[in-house]
């Protein structure tokens, strides 16, 4: 069984194929654990009021703080196998 990081990189690719576009709020979920999983806590500003999906996406990351990297990376890594069905 390959291990977490490369389970995570390997789900990275898979999303990029999926048949179907996930609706905006997985595509939230999806940014915000894979940002998580790979950066870590949220950083840098808030995007400014206007830029509506910048600032959904640093949201999304944002709900995320405090959650260890390897656990983001498993949660990313389970929802995209359930995306891909």
């Amino acid at each position: 069984m390959a291990d977490l990081s490369q389970q995570f990189e390997q789900a990275a690719k898979d999303v990029k194929g999926l048949a179907e576009r996930p609706d905006n709020d997985t595509m939230l979920r999806l940014y915000g654990l894979y940002k998580q999983g790979s950066e870590g806590d949220v950083s840098g500003p808030k995007p400014g009021f206007f830029d509506f999906v910048g600032a959904a996406k640093y949201e999304a990351w944002e709900k995320l703080q405090g959650t260890a990297k390897d656990q983001a990376q498993r949660k990313y890594v389970d929802l995209v196998k359930k995306l891909l069905g």
